[in-house]
């Protein structure tokens, strides 16, 4: 596993009402402070977001709806997971949390139609000035396909 990167799984406390998921704590070991959350959703499967890092911010990754593939890829000289690659696989049947620290290139791929991630950051995003470096989806090569196994 990259350094810093955190793969959590998270329990549905479920009765006859529904399920309640505990997301993420503001005590929690890999949480660092609160800047904004949001929700992206990709309408079809297949769907790639990918790849961007951060120099200051975490992101917190939680799939709400549906399921996704996670990519990523660390980029930090000094880590001894340089270059490593992650792979993940979240769904909402089998509720996890992601956390990605900075210099960790990212991206997400829809596995099904109508995916939604909610997506925590650690600082208020900038658009004038974003916190981000932004490549081609494509740049580590075939990293999208899903492979029969």
């Amino acid at each position: 596993m990259i350094e810093g990167v955190k793969f959590v799984e998270l329990k549905a406390h479920v009765d006859d009402r529904g399920y309640l998921i505990e997301i993420l704590r503001a005590n929690d070991e890999y949480f660092s402070k609160f800047g904004q959350v949001y929700l992206v959703g990709n309408f079809s499967k297949g769907t790639i977001r990918a790849f961007h890092k951060h120099n200051i911010l975490w992101d917190w990754f939680f799939i709400s709806h549906g399921s996704a593939k996670f990519v990523l890829i660390d980029d930090r000289k000094a880590s001894p997971t340089f270059k490593s690659i992650d792979t993940f696989i979240v769904s909402s049947r089998n509720p996890s949390l992601i956390a990605v620290p900075p210099g960790v290139y990212h991206g997400w791929m829809s596995l099904e139609d109508d995916t939604q991630m909610v997506s925590i950051a650690s600082e208020i995003y900038n658009r004038q000035a974003p916190d981000e470096v932004r490549i081609p989806y494509d740049t580590f090569g075939d990293l999208w396909s899903v492979k029969p196994r």
